[in-house]
């Protein structure tokens, strides 16, 4: 046709140029009898990629496939419980049913041919395409067994029906023989098929046993009603995982698939979603076994009609759809408002599944049937599916709960994720810029510098003043920051105490974090010596663990240790941290008998700047507290993080009880 093509398309030489063309300086003629026209099996010879997909390892192992599906179908349509499955050396691969059998009748368009050898040699020939031998099947275009047969150097196959054995062998797709008629068999039904590949199209390439036994297998877990039963020649599994002999049934089905596939790894429910649906007016069934993992990546291995779709398809759409929409019904129903950010992305990022659908007429993208494209399939799957699914979330309260939590967090971090990739390339052309509460320091270069965290901008008011310029910064912040370790990402993307925070820092944050840009050698949080002052403390605390852990760990992070009492007596002034550090300096600085005057800060705000800088900011008289991670507990720290500050307010409780006596005793000591 390219030929063909370019000769029809070829441009006319100009006139001067025709009249100097003699016959004998003519381009060779290109007519009728160089029109090829390829019969019978030969064009898949010619061009196998067309009909497998080309002649790699898939190809061949495409040729075991189309075999095994053919007896796949004579099960899974109530005619056949049994397949066995035998590679031999030399590259021979046998399949064998105990179903109805190919047809060896003479067929009514061929009767000089039986129905055997026109299924063999002849294209788009089989039982499949009325539906009235098979409801479903995986086989529909009718090419799989003679694209085999094309491609077997010789290919045997006996077929035992109505009590007697026929068999017939080919080579290279054509007859080497009339069907023969064995004799009577009483104990035997079904067709075997016994072939080789032929190493003029595919090489010295060679079947794997290993991945014909978990062909073998998957077949086995796809429909429970069918017994496989593998042998292998014991040198091509010598040294190998894979057995020699084996009996593959699987009456659980795809639950047993998938527990097998998901062994030893951590589950985030405690049971897995599984069942079976039948579609209306016999439409079809489906079955699937779900559940989801807390660690690493999940998978979604699908099915159509037992064949392999690793493209998915229309039957994953209608999975994806009911997963989904149930999901987030599920969390409008809890009147939890963050499962309206939940996508498929975040509940099948983490999803181990199989989904395994029978349909009529299935319409598939290639020969190779790799991706599903039944436009019907999406509304069947996700109507029977979303029933079962929203029964199931009912169901176990806590389970359901467990995964809708787990959904969020997956979301909120997909949401900072892109706004983390949003935001450097919506700043990539604008300068620098820095919170205007921000008091910085005139020093360039982080060696030296700070950073003080104070609340409110009447404490922010007293450090400004009481700072060194050049090297202290200060940033006054409002009140309570956000709870990173409850809140969801679109608060923490909106709080503007913390995006003003992380300017001032100029690092980033999260994955966008660059400790090269760090603008401060020192972060210090500065907060009233009170209660209010110690959570606000803790909040930041939480804050920088979270987001910002590696200036945690090389020791950046610091808590100024601010008095809250100031004692004076007779021109002696000295400062006391709390209630106990007052008491002990009273007896110790001054007189018993002698008056003291004791006053009590009500914050930094009410502090002279002058005493604010004696006893918090000077560098030569203050005292700071670094905040560590140690690095044999960060188990310990994680967990003690989210008991107190994390979104399940069960487990504060609990810490309150643990600990409660611990402070009765405490205070009698006191």
């Amino acid at each position: 046709m390219n030929d063909l093509f370019k000769a029809s398309r070829a441009p006319k030489p100009p006139a001067k140029a025709a009249a100097a063309v003699t016959p004998a300086a003519a381009p060779s003629e290109y007519s009728a009898k160089d029109i090829e026209v390829l019969e019978g099996l030969e064009p898949v010879r010619r061009r196998p990629g067309m009909y497998i997909g080309g002649t790699d390892e898939n190809a061949l192992h495409h040729l075991a496939s189309e075999i095994l599906d053919n007896a796949m179908d004579e099960a899974v349509a109530g005619h056949a419980d049994r397949i066995d499955v035998t590679l031999e050396a030399g590259n021979w691969l046998t399949v064998r049913d105990n179903g109805r059998g190919i047809p060896v009748d003479p067929h009514p368009r061929f009767p000089k041919l039986s129905a055997l050898e026109v299924i063999l040699t002849t294209l788009h020939s089989g039982g499949k395409f009325s539906g009235k031998a098979y409801e479903t099947s995986g086989g529909l275009h009718g090419v799989g067994s003679s694209v085999v047969n094309a491609l077997a150097e010789r290919l045997e196959v006996e077929v035992a029906r109505d009590r007697t054995l026929f068999a017939h062998a080919f080579e290279r797709g054509k007859p080497m023989q009339k069907l023969k008629t064995v004799g009577p068999v009483h104990n035997r039904r079904g067709t075997q098929i016994r072939f080789k590949p032929d190493q003029e199209i595919f090489g010295n390439q060679a079947f794997s046993p290993a991945r014909l036994h978990r062909l073998c297998r998957s077949k086995a877990y796809l429909f429970r009603g069918v017994e496989i039963r593998w042998a292998c020649d014991a040198e091509l599994v010598a040294g190998t995982e894979t057995p020699a002999q084996a009996v593959l049934h699987f009456p659980g089905g795809l639950s047993d698939f998938l527990a097998a596939s998901t062994e030893g790894r951590s589950p985030v429910v405690s049971s897995p979603w599984a069942g079976e649906a039948t579609f209306p007016e016999g439409a079809g069934r489906v079955e699937w076994a779900v559940t989801w993992l807390e660690q690493g990546d999940g998978f979604l291995s699908t099915y159509a009609n037992t064949i392999p779709t690793p493209q998915g398809g229309t039957h994953e759409a209608g999975l994806r759809a009911a997963l989904v929409k149930g999901l987030r019904a599920y969390g409008e129903l809890k009147k939890e408002r963050r499962a309206a950010n939940v996508t498929a992305e975040d509940l099948l990022g983490g999803l181990a599944g199989m989904l395994s659908v029978f349909v009529r007429d299935p319409q598939f993208q290639g020969q190779t049937k790799d991706r599903l494209t039944s436009q019907d399939a999406a509304r069947l799957v996700e109507a029977a599916l979303r029933d079962n699914f929203d029964h199931w979330l009912a169901g176990d309260p806590g389970r359901a709960d467990n995964l809708l939590a787990w959904c969020i967090e997956r979301a909120e971090d997909r949401i900072r994720r892109r706004e983390q990739k949003e935001t450097p390339r919506k700043s990539a052309t604008r300068k620098l810029r820095l919170p205007g509460k921000l008091a910085d320091c005139s020093r360039e270069g982080v060696d030296g510098t700070e950073l003080f965290l104070v609340e409110g901008d009447s404490a922010g008011g007293s450090a400004k003043q009481a700072r060194d310029r050049e090297t202290q910064a200060v940033l006054p912040l409002r009140g309570k920051i956000l709870n990173v370790a409850s809140a969801s990402a679109d608060k923490l993307r909106q709080n503007q105490e913390l995006r003003d925070l992380i300017e001032a820092l100029g690092c980033g944050a999260g994955d966008r974090f660059e400790i090269g840009r760090l603008r401060y050698g020192r972060i210090v949080i500065m907060t009233d010596a009170d209660v209010d002052g110690a959570h606000i403390a803790a909040l930041l605390m939480t804050f920088f663990y979270k987001e910002l852990p590696e200036l945690v760990r090389q020791g950046r992070l610091f808590l100024a240790q601010p008095p809250l009492f100031r004692l004076q007596a007779q021109g002696k002034t000295v400062y006391a941290r709390d209630d106990a550090d007052r008491e002990r300096l009273l007896k110790k600085e001054f007189k018993a008998n002698q008056k003291v005057d004791v006053s009590r800060f009500k914050g930094l705000g009410e502090m002279p700047p002058a005493s604010l800088k004696e006893t918090t900011m000077d560098p030569k008289r203050r005292t700071l507290l670094r905040v560590v991670l140690p690095t044999s507990q960060i188990a310990e720290t994680s967990n003690l993080i989210e008991a107190l500050m994390g979104r399940r307010p069960e487990l504060r409780f609990r810490f309150i009880q643990d600990n409660a006596a611990k402070l009765d005793e405490e205070a009698v000591d006191a």
